[in-house]
């Protein structure tokens, strides 16, 4: 049986090879098979941008998927409030158009930053507050992938293995091209799917630098930055007006003396997520009196104040974020064609800032504008993947930099610190003094932070010349 076994997989793979090669593959516009490892939110957007393009996609997800909005354990931060940033709902509208409607239907809260969410700074007076022209919306983590799925599954052409586990990544001979994925059913038999496409979207990408270093592929180098941060979450049922008309509250520390954040956040059902933030040894706690205790000792007394009468209605589950990573294979010299890792395979950023989901939409977008400017072909994929790669890298500096330069103020921080981080932090300082004084600054720094417009806008020349004033009349 073992041989037969093992006869079967050497024929599987062999198939592979052929397929990839033309002898087997059929009319499509870029191949034939697309597999997709993980069905998170980074596989499933990247499955539907590869739906338009492939005549078959499968998704490949250890865990049996739940058809209602609960937690899994593929997902070990599920638990965690998680936020939907202005750049992930244009994403999502550009994968999946008519998405905000979706998200309405699943209960979720639409949130206009300009007014609905109060921001406290310790050095900075309210920002103005102003309706602006985009939104943003409450919903827990379950829910936004459930929703998103649910569009996923109407693709005829997308299939979900769920209860499987990838094993191995597979290539041609010479590596140069990846064939096909190794994986193990429900029933744990072994069983191989030929591909002209693999994205994995795993959350740490072992699979890609498995396959790299088997085939000889050099190793992207790794900007890594140690920042230990602990945190935990519970629902609440708050009293009525408990938060005024304010559907989410942030409460920043005064860094670097003080290292708690506090977020209360609106979800579906009328609910809010109460998450808290610490480092290091300076961890919220389990026990729920002991976490309301850790939320009183906040910088202010806002959001204790609002939990005041409060019922909490689950566990507080808590979760360590050891280090912020970013895998730069967009800076490879070369890379095996159609081996397109995505999400926090790519990079795993500090999740405070809630950028994860926002950036795993965007990159999705990104894939799906390519496969629709590439055509048919090996050299067209080969082209597809080192231009994906490229354009991802491009995608993840302006996240990274906004999480760095902060991050960067505590000292237990690790990492290489920029030269220039005292004049990078003063700029980001003038920056919000100014944001909290004029609404048209405060708009345009909100919308670069919601990954909406690149960092380049700040250097307009009218934010530049009120800059210089705000900077003569300190």
């Amino acid at each position: 049986m073992d041989a037969l076994k093992h006869k079967t997989r050497s024929e599987d793979e062999q198939r592979c090879i052929e397929m990839l090669n033309g002898s087997m593959k059929k009319e499509s516009s870029i191949g034939k098979m697309a597999v997709v490892i993980g069905a998170g939110v980074s596989g499933l957007c990247a499955a539907r941008a590869l739906a338009d393009h492939f005549e078959e996609v499968i998704l490949l997800e250890r865990d049996e998927l739940p058809s209602e909005s609960v937690p899994r354990s593929g997902v070990p931060q599920g638990r965690q409030a998680h936020g939907i940033l202005g750049g992930a709902v244009k994403a999502l509208q550009e994968l999946f158009p008519g998405f905000e409607q979706d998200l309405i239907a699943a209960g979720a809260l639409p949130v206009n930053p300009g007014c609905d969410a109060l921001l406290e700074f310790s050095h900075l007076d309210s920002f103005p507050r102003q309706e602006w022209d985009w939104l943003t919306y409450g919903l827990s983590r379950p829910a936004i992938e459930l929703t998103i799925r649910r569009r996923v599954e109407r693709l005829k052409n997308v299939t979900f293995r769920n209860g499987t586990i990838a094993l191995k990544i597979l290539g041609t001979p010479d590596g140069s091209s990846v064939t096909g994925v190794r994986y193990q059913t429900a029933e744990n038999e072994p069983e191989t799917i030929a591909a002209d496409v693999v994205v994995d979207a795993s959350r740490h990408g072992a699979l890609t630098l498995a396959f790299l270093k088997s085939a000889g592929w050099p190793i992207p180098m790794e900007t890594r930055m140690g920042i230990d941060i602990r945190y935990a979450t519970a629902l609440y049922r708050l009293a009525p007006g408990a938060t005024g008309d304010f559907k989410v509250i942030v409460t920043f520390p005064k860094a670097p003396e003080e290292v708690r954040f506090g977020y209360l956040l609106a979800v579906e059902g009328g609910y809010f997520q109460l998450l808290l933030v610490g480092r290091g040894e300076d961890a919220p706690p389990a026990d729920g009196d002991a976490f309301l205790r850790y939320a009183r000792e906040l910088r202010t007394p806002t959001i204790h104040n609002a939990l005041q009468g409060a019922e909490r209605l689950s566990e507080v589950a808590r979760y360590s974020f050891p280090e912020s990573k970013w895998r730069h294979f967009g800076k490879l010299d070369r890379s095996p064609c159609g081996l397109l890792p995505i999400g926090d395979a790519l990079c795993l950023l500090n999740p405070i800032y809630g950028q994860g989901i926002t950036l795993a939409c965007q990159e999705a977008s990104l894939l799906l504008s390519l496969l629709s400017k590439h055509g048919a072909g090996k050299s067209s994929l080969a082209k597809l993947t080192r231009e994906f790669l490229t354009k991802a890298e491009d995608l993840l500096i302006a996240p990274w930099g906004i999480s760095a330069v902060p991050d960067f103020i505590y000292p237990q921080t690790r990492g290489v610190r920029p030269k220039d981080l005292q004049k990078k932090l003063e700029s980001l300082g003038a920056l919000d003094l100014l944001a909290s004084r004029d609404a048209h600054v405060c708009q345009l720094l909100a919308e670069v932070r919601h990954l909406l417009k690149p960092m380049s806008v700040l250097e307009d020349p009218e934010v530049v010349r009120k800059l210089e004033e705000q900077t003569a009349t300190v």
